[in-house]
Formats: C-alpha cells, sequence, structure tokens
C-alpha cells in the first residue's frame, strides 16, 4: 500500500546525475556495407558525439576514442556529420567532421599502419568561422566524397557563403582550398548535400535563400553530372517560396522523389525528370511524411532496391512505416514505438532507423522488409531505474483562444511509493519547447520523470506554430511569435487547474531556446505562473535581429515569426521581454552557456541589468564550455538541480537533497 506525502516532497531513485547519464540520443544512422554505424551521446565526455560502429556479428564498438567529436557546425546546428563505403579490398572506409576544427577527415579502421588513423581530407581558413562541412556521401569510384561547404568570408556571422562540393579522398586539399571542386555554384544561401542518381547522369539538392527558412520554401534543385564530374544544366525542378520540400532523392529505377507541403502535409512524391508532368503522390494523406529541415540530410524516407520507399509519416507522432508507390499502400512496422527521428537507412530489403517510446529512449531499430520483423541492434533501451517510476502521460488536446486546437502531452505526478494526501493538488511544470518551428514528441524523458517522480507535473505543450499538424497549424505563430504560442501554454496551463488536475497558485513554465523565450514572455505578460526557468533564450528581438545579433541560419527568421523589421520596428521591441523587466513579478532562473553562438549570453546580461535593484527573486548560472544546449554531464547537473530548487522554494516544498539555489534580487 502506497504511502501519503506532499506533492514536490516524495523521494526518488532518479537523480540528477542519472537523468544526465542518459541524456541525448544516438543520431544519423547509416550502413557501411553490412554494419550498421552511428553517432552518440557522451555527456560524461565533455559531450562529445562518438561514431559507433555495429559490426555483422552484433558487436558494438566506439570507432574513435576522445577526444574525437563527430559532429558538424554548419548552420550551427549541423547534420550528417559523417559517411562510409567498402573499399574494393574490402573493410570499410569512413569520413566525418570533427567538431573542434570542423575539418572533413577520413579513416579506415581495419587498415594496418597509418591508414587506420583519420587524416585531414580538408584545410583551415582562419577567416571568421572558418570552413565547415556537412552531409557527405562518398563516391570510391569518383575518388571524392561529395558535400556541403560552409564557407566565411569575414568576421561577422552573416558573412558566409555555401556551396555543394567535391573533396577529393587522396588528401590533396588538406592544404589547398582550391583542390575543392564547386558544383552547384553560388545560386542559393543555403544548400543540402546532392544525391546522385542510380545512373549516375543527374544530382539533386535543395535550396533556400533569406528570409525564408526550409519550412517556409525550398527548391528542388537538378543538374546533369558530366563526364568529368561537373554540373551542368543546373535548373530548379520543384517547390518554390511558399512550398516547402523536406526531402529529395531517387527511387531505384531513377525517378525523383520529394517530400512537399504542397497540399498543406509534407507528401511524398514521383516524378520523372526527364518530362514535365505533373508530380504524382504517392499516398495522399492529411499526415506529414517530411518535417523541419533543422539539420542538414535528415531523412524522412530512404528507398529499397526493390522498389519499395520506407518513409516516416503522422500526425502528431511519427511511424516508420513501407510504402508501395505503384499501389499506395502503406504498412507500418511491428513494435512499441511511437516515435522514429529523420534518421534512416536502407540495406538491400532491411530499414535502419532511430525510434522510442513512452517507456523507452531512442534506440536503433532494424526492420526486415520481407519478414516484416523488427527488432532493435544497437544503442538499446535500458532500465537505469525502476520503471515504475517513469512517468504515464497522456497526449491530448485542449481549446484554445477562439476555440483553436492545442496539442500537449500531459505527464502527471506519479510515483510507486507515495501518493498525495486528499484534497490536495500538484504543482506543474508547463515546458515550452524551442524552435519555435518544431514539436515535443511523447518519448521517455528522465528530465521530466526526475520531476514526476517527485511529485511535480509536467505539461509539454505543442503550441501553435509547432510542426506535425500541417502547415496551416505551422502557420499560426506568422508574425505572432510571443502571443499565440504563450496563449496557448497559459490555456493548458488554466485547463489543468480548471479540471483540478493542477494547483492554480503552484504553476511553472520552462523552457531553453525559443521556449526560453516563450517562458520569458509567459513571466512577463501572463501572469499565470508562480515561477520559470529560462534557459539560453532569446530576449531582446531588436538586439537578436542585428547585424551580428545571432548566426546566418535565423539570423531573418524573425521576418516571418514577428514581421519584417523594416515595416514594424515597433513590434519588436513590444514583444521583448528584455523591454518589459518592469512586469516581471515571479522568480526566475536564468541558464546560459557562454560559448553559445545562436543565443548569445547579452541576451541575459542586459535583460538582467533592467532587472537590477527590482526585488525579484532570481538566479543567473553560467556555463563554460556549453553552446546552444546543454552536452556536459555536470552542467546538466547544476541545471536540473537548480530548477527543482527554484520550484521548491517557490510552492513552499521541502527538498533537503538539492543543493539550494541561492536567489538574489
Amino acid at each position: 500500500m502506497a504511502s501519503t506525502g506532499a506533492y514536490g516532497t516524495w523521494p526518488s531513485p532518479i537523480d540528477a546525475a542519472l537523468a544526465a547519464s542518459q541524456d541525448g540520443r544516438p543520431e544519423f544512422v547509416g550502413t557501411v556495407g553490412d554494419e550498421v554505424w552511428w553517432t552518440a551521446p557522451r555527456p560524461a565526455e565533455g559531450g562529445r558525439r562518438a561514431l559507433v560502429r555495429r559490426r555483422t556479428d552484433g558487436s558494438e564498438e566506439t570507432a574513435l576514442p576522445a577526444p574525437w567529436n563527430v559532429r558538424s557546425r554548419v548552420i550551427e546546428y549541423g547534420g550528417q556529420p559523417w559517411a562510409g563505403a567498402v573499399r574494393p579490398s574490402g573493410g570499410p572506409l569512413v569520413v566525418f567532421v570533427h567538431f573542434a576544427d570542423q575539418r572533413l577527415y577520413v579513416f579506415e579502421p581495419d587498415a594496418r599502419g597509418g591508414a587506420a588513423q583519420p587524416r585531414p581530407l580538408t584545410p583551415v581558413s582562419t577567416v571568421g568561422g572558418g570552413l565547415r562541412w556537412v552531409d557527405p556521401v562518398v563516391h570510391l569510384g569518383r575518388g571524392e566524397v561529395w558535400c556541403v561547404l560552409e564557407e566565411f568570408t569575414g568576421a561577422s556571422p552573416t558573412d558566409v557563403r555555401r556551396a555543394v562540393v567535391a573533396v577529393p579522398l587522396d588528401g590533396s586539399a588538406a592544404g589547398d582550398r582550391t583542390a575543392v571542386r564547386e558544383l552547384s555554384g553560388g545560386g542559393h544561401r543555403f544548400v543540402t548535400g546532392a544525391r546522385l542518381s542510380p545512373d549516375g547522369r543527374r544530382a539533386a539538392w535543395l535550396g533556400w535563400d533569406h528570409p525564408g527558412m526550409p519550412w517556409d520554401g525550398t527548391d528542388v534543385m537538378l543538374a546533369d553530372v558530366t563526364d568529368d564530374g561537373r554540373f551542368d544544366g543546373v535548373r530548379r525542378f520543384a517547390g518554390g517560396p511558399d512550398e516547402s520540400v523536406a526531402q529529395a532523392g531517387w527511387a531505384a529505377d531513377g525517378r525523383l522523389l520529394f517530400a512537399s507541403d504542397r497540399t498543406g502535409w509534407w507528401n511524398l512524391y514521383r516524378a520523372d525528370p526527364d518530362q514535365d508532368a505533373a508530380a504524382v503522390a504517392l499516398c495522399p494523406r492529411d499526415e506529414e511524411f517530411g518535417g523541419p529541415l533543422w539539420k542538414i540530410g535528415q531523412k524522412w524516407f530512404e528507398p529499397l532496391d526493390s522498389g519499395l520507399i520506407a518513409v516516416l509519416h503522422g500526425a502528431g507522432a511519427t511511424a516508420l512505416g513501407v510504402l508501395d508507390p505503384e499501389s499506395g499502400e502503406l504498412v507500418d512496422a511491428p513494435g512499441p514505438w511511437t516515435e522514429w527521428a529523420p534518421a534512416l537507412a536502407a540495406d538491400d530489403s532491411r530499414v535502419i532507423g532511430l525510434a522510442a517510446g513512452p517507456r523507452s529512449t531512442f534506440e536503433i531499430v532494424e526492420l526486415d522488409t520481407v519478414s516484416g520483423h523488427a527488432r532493435v541492434i544497437g544503442a538499446p533501451h535500458r532500465d537505469v531505474v525502476d520503471p515504475a517510476y517513469y512517468p504515464e502521460p497522456r497526449s491530448r488536446t485542449f481549446t484554445g483562444p477562439g476555440g483553436r486546437e492545442i496539442h500537449a502531452h500531459i505527464h502527471p505526478p506519479h510515483s510507486p511509493e507515495l501518493t498525495a494526501p486528499d484534497g490536495e493538488l500538484p504543482p506543474f511544470v508547463v515546458w515550452a519547447h524551442g524552435g519555435p518551428t518544431s514539436r515535443t514528441p511523447l518519448v521517455l524523458d528522465l528530465e521530466i520523470a526526475y520531476f514526476t517522480s517527485r511529485g511535480i507535473g509536467v505539461a509539454e505543450v505543442n503550441y501553435g506554430g509547432s510542426t506535425g499538424y500541417g502547415r496551416e497549424y505551422r502557420n499560426r505563430l506568422r508574425e505572432q511569435w510571443g502571443v499565440v504560442d504563450v496563449e496557448d501554454c497559459a490555456a493548458v496551463a488554466g485547463a489543468l487547474a480548471d479540471e483540478g488536475a493542477a494547483d492554480r497558485a503552484r504553476l511553472a513554465i520552462r523552457g531553453g531556446s525559443a521556449g526560453g523565450w516563450t517562458s520569458a514572455a509567459s513571466l512577463t505578460s501572463s501572469g499565470v505562473y508562480a515561477c520559470g526557468t529560462i534557459m539560453y533564450p532569446i530576449l531582446d528581438l531588436t538586439d537578436w535581429a542585428s547585424a551580428d545579433g545571432t548566426h546566418d541560419f535565423e539570423s531573418q527568421y524573425l521576418e516571418t515569426l514577428i514581421g519584417p523589421f523594416a515595416e514594424v520596428p515597433d513590434r519588436y521591441r513590444d514583444r521583448s521581454p528584455a523591454e518589459h523587466a518592469d512586469r516581471m513579478s515571479a522568480p526566475f532562473l536564468l541558464l546560459q552557456g557562454l560559448d553559445d553562438v545562436i543565443c548569445p549570453p547579452v541576451q541575459c546580461e542586459r535583460f538582467l541589468e533592467r532587472m537590477a535593484g527590482r526585488g525579484i527573486p532570481h538566479a543567473y548560472l553560467t556555463f563554460e564550455g556549453e553552446g546552444h544546449g546543454f552536452r556536459r554531464a555536470d552542467t546538466m547537473v547544476r541545471a536540473l538541480e537548480a530548477e527543482l530548487s527554484l520550484y521548491a522554494q517557490t510552492f513552499g516544498i521541502e527538498r533537503p537533497d538539492v543543493p539550494a539555489l541561492e536567489l538574489g534580487e
């Protein structure tokens, strides 16, 4: 029989160190011959990304020891950082981007002598952010790797150009930038890597320009590939400023495949590149077969040699399915997973992906498309604590202002040992996701369990503007950032209080990046929350939109989220939390990485200057060596314990098991 204890006071075996050790997920899965490779987080190793190899016998090994860190900084969010192929003599050849210097390296792990050690393929530049590379594809027959080059031409973060290029595999470009062949030219500000058609005659890639973001509009570009490897006859095949194509590739028969939202949902299309006939939707549905391209090289579909296509699809969630493009029949993979990351690979008849669910973290899953059997083959979820302490969430749809729908995942307090006294209502924390053109999936997260197992509920809100629910839902945030997101989070919090599921006097809000903006905007405008946690936020829109306010990728994002700055400059000022510090009346915690170039520390510093002397309890914690989002275990432990201490002090909860956060005024 469960004992009784006040909400928020419950003991839990999920401490901050345990939650931090499970933070992050595998990414960028791919095949090298019959082997499966991916990158994996290492919070205890300075937050590096390790390259993991699964051999054909099922054994796993870290392919590169510390300090190798396989992660690209192109558009700062990076993307596919590695690629591999099997050498004619046998054994893998792998190219990868090393985070520290952003150079492209090659190594042959099974070779003897120096070939087994990484060797640089690209040079170093001291101009601005230097040279960066992403989304590589190895072409052994051509003796080169195709990828995206991001080249800084000046000191400003927006002094930058990008192109599809070919880098020689012989290392001749390691000290000579001119040995890198440019393929795509300078047609677009942003590009993805090029994909070569099965017959080697054509290449396809995506491009887009300021002020649009890739979920606003992209172009599908085609080029003929000449015998000497040049791109000729470059042309736009599909897309446009109001049509977002998330991915383009080739079917086994040489026809072009692309995921477009031209109907209001990202659906999969097929077209003959030799004809002007309209593209055909292969499985038209009010579901998403694509998503927001935050990282270069993300994959929502993968063609198979058989002609079938592995696809990710869903509305508000993601399933892996196998699509017959001739009949339109779509068969989903079996298993307990409810969310698949946009990272697919295929080898013959098997599909490899990354999947998770409400009771499991992301793991490497293999689907045999012949037998229909799915199994975990790497990074398996392990219950590091009794799963009885996991949250028991449910997805819900709430009603917001004007009757609009708001999607959310609700995680009530839960413990196998304790219940609250009769009549007590639980404190709840609203989590606002980053992006903001993104969404939060319903998957196991020990950071959430850290709170729910102690008796504090969590509500993850996919506010208007989130992805996964069609373009109309996504466009709700156009020129309404700081309005719709704030209203939707408040509506969910208020509904939980109205239902008697949450204590109206003990509501909090937290978020990072764009979620930090929503948290700060909520605390300075809504009056709903008793306190809040604001992580690496945007606080001053005018400053963030200035020439050097942020990085190039998002430097004109506000043109759609807020409106054209030249036309509505007052709106930028009026919506900025930094301009309304006098309205902040609730305690808050600010968390900031000092190496953050996306939301620089100056955003927090100027906000705190305006808060000085106002008598509002708050704390500001900064972390050396952390950028946009925290990756190091010690950082995550400090941040999580500080957050819990803020809620304990504000809500009147005794938590002697965590260091007390010093709140100044």
